[in-house]
Order: C-alpha cells, then sequence, then structure tokens
C-alpha cells in the first residue's frame, strides 16, 4: 500500500466575500502524479501553497509525512540575485563531482541547451541579478530538479520554457521516482506526464484518473449528467413561477413560501460561462494573394535571421510557427506584418514581400503594452467600434460582446491596469477580432489564459475564415489550431515539417548529437575495424576544424555586409560568397553525419 504524503482535512480558504477552497479534503500518496487545472482565479496556486505549507489555511488541517523531502517551484523564485548560477544550481560540488553526475548534466542540458549554459554570457559563473525573468525560473527549475525529493509541487513549470524543453521536461518528471502535483495550462504535457487530476471548481476540488485526456471525457459525462438533473430542477423552476404569476403574493404566507423556494432553486447556478460565436467575427474575404515572399532577409541588429526564404501565405492557410529561441519567428512576423501595415512600402533589407490588397491584419504581440491602463475595460473595447454586425441581420454592442467574453457588467468597468495577465490577453483578443480582420499573427496567444478559454479560443479558430500563423510553445494548441507545422531550425532556413511537432523535436535532436563529442569506443575491436575506425574519427575531427573555418569566414561575411548595407554591389558579392560558404557547409556536415553513423 502507498505511503501517504500529505493530507488535507476539510480545507477553507477565504480572500475577502469570495470562498477559494470550501471543505476540501485531498490526499497525496507515493507514486501520485496529479496535474491541477480550473479557470484563472479559482484556486489552483492557493490550493497547492496550502498543501506546501506555504501559506496557512483559514480552515481544516495539512498534515505532512514525517521527514517529508518537499520541492516546490513558486511563480516567483527566490533566488540570490548576487549569486551566480553556479553557486544556486550546484552549489559547492567540484567540477569533476558534478560533470560525473548523470543527473546533474542531463538537467543542465535539457533545460539550458548544454552544460556550458549557451544562452548565458558567462555561463555557470553567470551573475542572476540582471537575467530575464524565464532565464530566472529555468534556474530555480534546476535548482529543484537536481536535488533528491519525495514529492515536487510545480506551478507553471512550462512557462518560458521551449518545445524541446517541455518535451524533455515530461520524460525527465515520468522517469522520476518522486510524487509529483503540478499546476499547468499546457495540456498536452499534462496528458504525458499525469495519472490523475484534480479540477478546481467554485471552492470544490472534483478528482479524476487518468491524464488530460481522461479528464475531459469524464468530466464531460459528469456535465451531462448534470445537464439532466438541471433540466428537471429546470422544469420544476418554471412551474413555481407560473404558479408565483398565477397567484397573490402579498395576500398569504404560502406564496412567500413559494418565492423563497425559487430563490433557493436558483441560488447556485452559475453564471454562462464564456462563449462566442467568433467564426462571425470575420465577414471580409481574401482575394489569391495574402502574403508572396521572394528572397527575403530578415536581420535584428547585425544578425541576420533569414536569408533566401522564398514563401507564400495563401488564403485559409493555418500554419503553425515554432523554432529554437532567436531563431527569428517574431522577427518574421513583424517583418510581415510591417509590410502589410505601410501597403508594401516598408520592406526587408534584401528581397521582396507583395502585400494582398484585401489583407486585413491583426497581430496579437507577446505584450499588452499597447493597452492604455488608465481605459476601463468596456472603453477599450469601444475604441475599436460600437457594434459589430454577426451577420443574418444580427448585430450586438460592444458590451454584450464583452460578457461573451466573460467581461460581466461590473468587471466592465475595472481599469485595464487592475486586470490579470489572462484578463488582459481575453481583451487583447476581443479587441483584434472586433476589428474583423481576415488574417491573423498570434504570438504566444496562450500566455497566461486558463484551459477554459483555451478552448473557447480553439472553438473561435476552428470555424475562423482568414489565413493564420500561429507561434506557441504550447504543443497541443498548435495541434488544435493549425494544419502545417514550419520550422526555423536555427540555420536561416525555413522548413515545413510534414509531420509536425515531432519532426521538429527529431531533427532538432539530430542538430544537438551531431554537434556533441563522439563518445570513445568502449569496446575491443579487431585491428581492421579499429584502423578503420581512427581513420573515421581522423576525418570527423578534420571536417570538424573545416566546419570551424566555415563559420568564421561566414562571421566576417556578415560584418562586412552589415558595414556595407547601403553599398548594394557590394553586398550582393558578399551574398554569393555566403551561398558558396552555405553549400560547402551542407556538403561537410553530411559527410560528418556519415562518418558518425559508421564510427
Amino acid at each position: 500500500m502507498a505511503t501517504n504524503l500529505v493530507n488535507l482535512e476539510a480545507v477553507g480558504k477565504v480572500y475577502g466575500t469570495r470562498a477559494l477552497l470550501d471543505g476540501v479534503s485531498l490526499g497525496v500518496n507515493e507514486g501520485d502524479r496529479i496535474g491541477v487545472v480550473g479557470r484563472n482565479g479559482d484556486g489552483k496556486t492557493t490550493l497547492i501553497r496550502i498543501l506546501a505549507k506555504l501559506e496557512g489555511a483559514d480552515d481544516g488541517r495539512v498534515t505532512h509525512s514525517g521527514g517529508l523531502r518537499l520541492g516546490v517551484l513558486t511563480q516567483h523564485d527566490s533566488l540570490d540575485p548576487a549569486a551566480t548560477v553556479r553557486h544556486e544550481v550546484i552549489g559547492d560540488l567540484a567540477d569533476h563531482e558534478w560533470a560525473g553526475n548523470a543527473k546533474i548534466r542531463d538537467v543542465l542540458t535539457g533545460l539550458f541547451g548544454g552544460l556550458d549554459l549557451p544562452g548565458f554570457g558567462q555561463g555557470l559563473d553567470t551573475v542572476i541579478g540582471p537575467l530575464s525573468g524565464g532565464e530566472r525560473r529555468r534556474i530555480a527549475l534546476a535548482k529543484l530538479l537536481i536535488a533528491e525529493q519525495d514529492l515536487i509541487v510545480l506551478d507553471e513549470p512550462t512557462n518560458h520554457l521551449d518545445v524541446e524543453g517541455i518535451s524533455w521536461l515530461a520524460g525527465h518528471l515520468r522517469a522520476r521516482r518522486s510524487a509529483l502535483v503540478v499546476v499547468t495550462h499546457d495540456r498536452w504535457f499534462l496528458d504525458q506526464v499525469c495519472t490523475r487530476m484534480w479540477d478546481v471548481q467554485r471552492g470544490d476540488v472534483h478528482e479524476y484518473e487518468g491524464g488530460y485526456s481522461d479528464y475531459v471525457f469524464a468530466r464531460a459525462e459528469r456535465e451531462r449528467i448534470a445537464a439532466t438533473e438541471e433540466v428537471k430542477r429546470q422544469n420544476l423552476m418554471r412551474k413555481e413561477l407560473a404558479w408565483l404569476r398565477r397567484g397573490a403574493p402579498a395576500r398569504t404566507s404560502k406564496p412567500r413560501f413559494r418565492i423563497e423556494a425559487a430563490n433557493e432553486l436558483i441560488a447556485d447556478v452559475p453564471p454562462p460561462r464564456d462563449t462566442a460565436e467568433l467564426m462571425n467575427f470575420a465577414s471580409s474575404r481574401l482575394g489569391k494573394t495574402v502574403f508572396e515572399l521572394t528572397d527575403v532577409t530578415v536581420q535584428a541588429g547585425p544578425k541576420v535571421l533569414l536569408k533566401h526564404l522564398t514563401w507564400q501565405l495563401g488564403p485559409g492557410d493555418r500554419i503553425g510557427l515554432v523554432g529554437v529561441n532567436g531563431a527569428g519567428k517574431t522577427s518574421l512576423l513583424r517583418a510581415l506584418a510591417e509590410a502589410a501595415c505601410t501597403q508594401g512600402e516598408a520592406q526587408p533589407v534584401a528581397g521582396r514581400v507583395v502585400v494582398g490588397k484585401t489583407v486585413k491584419l491583426a497581430h496579437l504581440s507577446q505584450e499588452v503594452a499597447e493597452l492604455d491602463p488608465a481605459l476601463r475595460v468596456l472603453e477599450a473595447v469601444q475604441q475599436i467600434r460600437e457594434r459589430v454586425d454577426l451577420g443574418k441581420g444580427r448585430e450586438m454592442t460592444a458590451g454584450q460582446l464583452c460578457e461573451r467574453f466573460g467581461f460581466g457588467k461590473e468587471k466592465q468597468w475595472t481599469p485595464v491596469g487592475d486586470l490579470s495577465g489572462g484578463e488582459r490577453r481575453r481583451l487583447q483578443i476581443l479587441r483584434l477580432l472586433m476589428d474583423e480582420p481576415n488574417v491573423l499573427f498570434l504570438d504566444e496567444p496562450t500566455n497566461d489564459l486558463d484551459i477554459e478559454t483555451l478552448t473557447q479560443l480553439e472553438d473561435l479558430l476552428d470555424g475562423w475564415p482568414g489565413s493564420l500563423i500561429v507561434i506557441s510553445h504550447d504543443r497541443y494548441f498548435v495541434e488544435r489550431t493549425t494544419d502545417r507545422v514550419f520550422a526555423l531550425l536555427g540555420d536561416a532556413a525555413l522548413r515545413m515539417l510534414p509531420r509536425g511537432l515531432d519532426e521538429y523535436l527529431e531533427r532538432r535532436q539530430q542538430v544537438i548529437d551531431a554537434a556533441a563529442p563522439v563518445p570513445a569506443q568502449q569496446t575491443v575491436a579487431p585491428k581492421k575495424a579499429a584502423a578503420v575506425n581512427r581513420a573515421a574519427q581522423k576525418e570527423l575531427q578534420r571536417i570538424e576544424r573545416q566546419l570551424d573555418k566555415v563559420g568564421d569566414k561566414e562571421k566576417k561575411l556578415h560584418a562586412q555586409i552589415a558595414e556595407h548595407a547601403t553599398d548594394f554591389e557590394k553586398v550582393a558579392g558578399l551574398d554569393a560568397q555566403l551561398r558558396e560558404l552555405a553549400d560547402e557547409r551542407d556538403e561537410l556536415e553530411m559527410r560528418w553525419l556519415e562518418l558518425a553513423d559508421d564510427a
């Protein structure tokens, strides 16, 4: 029988006048892998903080088993800003000690891309203070995973991780023996890792067996049964109200009793959920041309992110765009958006972008700074338009649409600056869609949205008739909303992946394997085989030296292109040399892979 690690008995927690948890009793046993879901603000984070004894309960009791080793990742880290990454993650271990530890090597490689932390200027000796929130979060996660725990509690661990990082984390957690409680909106991750689900709703927690997919089926069945009971109750309520209308409520005590009974019948009915028929938002249509790119180069400062890109986005195309951080996903969307906003006048540093005459673009960026924090929610929507035509003679006011998106009448007068991250994101999406675009660019649209809102957004996009490009690390969202996946693998090229994100992860692993040093042979081979192997190793080393030289030449050419940016004839000549070097690199890498397989 599994040992109980944590037990919650009749736990209650109230904020203001709202009960986030009301008499909740739960337990976590050895080997449990529990995913916590629910709408933003319903108490998921509060539940796990109480479970971890980071926050006290108003009622009930929380019990930990004796000697429980507990690791917690909260949404705000407690890292020392004056410390280095080495000090926080590895501690006092000598280099030979931690480098010889398979777990430490696995965590550093999985979360940072290599033992030398390639994304950090000083590697392990980088000071934490100046780092971004996402970088600090990865450091906190690495520190937690390197230690040994009986129970790991994670609050949104996939935030700031790319597709590869999320895939690695799922595999790592599956392989650990620790029990797990995790709050996340990443549904693919929940399916990969969890065997039980806790659904936090209106002060209660419903338990389900299985991962996210099993939870969806089980919850649908529970709600179907509840709906049957609701129909019976609504019929009874209609009879009650009809009786009240026929009677004389002020004359006897009996009608007053009936009024109270009717009020009790509807007292616990929740407000309508956010729903919107958003396929009717896009009333305009596209012509044959949307975006056509010919031999385009995209730069961010002096860095060339994409070169010689010839590609087109057609009417109705639904594209998922994935890639390593810094490869140019956001820069590509920004270049297309600038061309669209200037009717094709703003062009990239090289090549040409043709924009269709009927294109009406809406671009959801990662920031929400464009929303004036002093505006009320309703005013922010009315800035776009007062009413929207839904077709077939139907129209809705800005206020009615706000209600459809979960902003009730009181919430409509809340200043934008007082909204939560998820609410601001929802408002941003509403404003974009009210303008009836026919092309949507969504850059990390799932940030700060709960699962229910994500599901509604996916339903919205299912029937949306325009062209769509989605950048997201949420694998479930990408697979759910797009038809084709294109990838930026960091080599300045855009590739279509027929097998989607599975193929992307395979390609990235091939790149990582190709860059890794070839391990020494562990067995004694026959003399002839050993000689062949030595020859292959020598050629591998020769090719690696050539690749380094090619890389140095490419850097010099990029610097010269930046220096002579206004001399088009000079740039053209340098660009031709770059193409030759790219061809040479491709040949060398192919030969390297062939030899690596044989070695």
